[in-house]
């Protein structure tokens, strides 16, 4: 891996696959995310990874922060996940019956998240939020949801607005903000009954649910806005929201697809000791398989019984998913999660390290961090706070010019501002100290 010189480093055999790929898949890919729009002129294309590295097609060796999108707590090709898979597909993919082994891993999300009563398995975050969205609505009787500003809960039509980071002056008042639909193709009626609110505002959350009576089925929230790079909630406000949820008879849903798994045991709901109605995962459930659930009150989840509030699924609880989700809920939990000091003191000293590197070279620049999760962000404030100071104070091209240039140093983050970096259990003190390195060699030759 290179922390020094950048005189070997090519990527011509993925350039060659990319032009392959131009009639095939859109932008070289199956997500918009992985493409020249985060990229430049052409994505890198992976062929192996193992532990905290990855390996490319040009044979370049990088250490991963990215560790596909979050998905990956125990990193690449982890023994004890991947001998659980190769058990689970030894004796059948999938059989779309009930099976042994979805009563094991529900039984472990019970003893793991605080108010996992009823478990439903499902695919993705994506479907996970449609479900607990029509189970609220279901519940309560009521058409309205409302989402914050900057979070992002899956392509779903009913919530797929106000996600992208765009220029101050378009977003309105905090009060009365502008909706700014995502897509192109929604449903021209899928976003009236959705309320866009700022989050860490308590002042304009109160304000839309007093405008709203009895309206409002659910409140949807990250516990960390995670679709801006890392955002913290403020001191109590997660606490406040949950209250006026509480108080007004609206569903709260907590949407815990990115950190589920990752900050803590328990999650966001443990770490910020929240009571939710329901809880969404996705991510670092299945360990890299595609495994999601939706959880919470038996009272609440009880409307699927019969398909009365219906989510059906060929793949829910897929057998070689289930069969990772148990070796990953197992190995997190083991030695009272102990797996999570170690990313945490990780987490800490690499934050340490590149804001002490910013400090020395004069580069006007923070580290954002909850736990193992953080994101660089190139702003001359002491700190981002919401999705508008996002927009208006964080330099995202900066960013993007520096990932692109460690990956020649051989260090793989996402290019994207608005996504993060975590910790996961294969990283070592070694690949800290190699990060720091190399991004120091990058702002030697530049200055965002």
């Amino acid at each position: 891996m290179r922390t020094t010189s950048t005189v070997a480093f090519s990527t011509e055999h993925s350039k060659r696959l990319y032009e392959r790929t131009r009639s095939l898949l859109i932008e070289g890919g199956s997500s918009s995310s992985r493409g020249p729009g985060n990229y430049g002129e052409y994505p890198i294309f992976m062929k192996r990874g193992q532990g905290s590295r990855l390996h490319d097609v040009d044979n370049n060796e990088y250490i991963d922060w990215m560790m596909a999108f979050g998905a990956l707590p125990w990193g690449h090709a982890d023994p004890e996940i991947t001998q659980a898979i190769i058990e689970g597909a030894s004796s059948g993919a999938h059989f779309a019956t009930a099976t042994e082994v979805e009563i094991e891993v529900a039984e472990l999300l019970r003893q793991i998240v605080p108010n996992a009563e009823v478990v439903r398995f499902a695919n993705t975050g994506t479907e996970a939020i449609m479900a607990a969205v029509r189970i609220a609505r279901g519940y309560t009787g009521r058409p309205k949801i409302l989402k914050f500003e900057g979070h992002y809960h899956g392509w779903y039509d009913d919530v797929l607005l106000s996600s992208n980071p765009l220029p101050v002056s378009a977003l309105g008042l905090p009060h009365d903000p502008v909706r700014i639909p995502d897509s192109s193709g929604l449903n021209r009626h899928a976003l009236e009954d959705t309320i866009v609110v700022p989050w860490n505002d308590v002042e304009s959350l109160q304000h839309a649910i007093e405008n709203h009576p009895g309206q409002i089925a659910a409140i949807i929230t990250e516990g960390v806005m995670a679709n801006m790079g890392v955002i913290p909630p403020a001191e109590g406000y997660l606490q406040a929201l949950q209250s006026l949820a509480h108080e007004n008879g609206i569903v709260f849903v907590l949407d815990e697809t990115v950190t589920g798994f990752r900050i803590a045991v328990g999650g966001c709901q443990q770490h910020y000791k929240l009571d939710p109605d329901l809880v969404t995962f996705g991510k670092a459930l299945g360990s890299g398989l595609p495994v999601a659930a939706f959880a919470g009150r038996a009272e609440l989840m009880n409307a699927l019984t019969a398909g009365a509030v219906l989510h059906y699924g060929t793949h829910n609880a897929s057998r070689i998913g289930m069969h990772a989700a148990r070796a990953n809920l197992c190995k997190l939990m083991r030695n009272d999660g102990e797996v999570f000091r170690h990313i945490w003191n990780l987490a800490e000293r690499l934050d340490l390290g590149l804001m002490d590197l910013f400090r020395r070279k004069g580069i006007p620049a923070i580290v954002q961090r909850v736990g193992p999760m953080f994101q660089i962000m190139f702003t001359e404030r002491p700190k981002i706070q919401s999705y508008r100071e996002f927009c208006q104070f964080v330099d995202r091209k900066a960013y993007q010019q520096l990932s692109l240039k460690l990956f020649q140093h051989g260090v793989y983050t996402s290019p994207a501002a608005t996504l993060h970096s975590i910790v996961t259990g294969a990283h070592t003190q070694d690949d800290v100290e190699k990060t720091i390195s190399a991004v120091g060699e990058v702002l030697n030759s530049w200055k965002p």
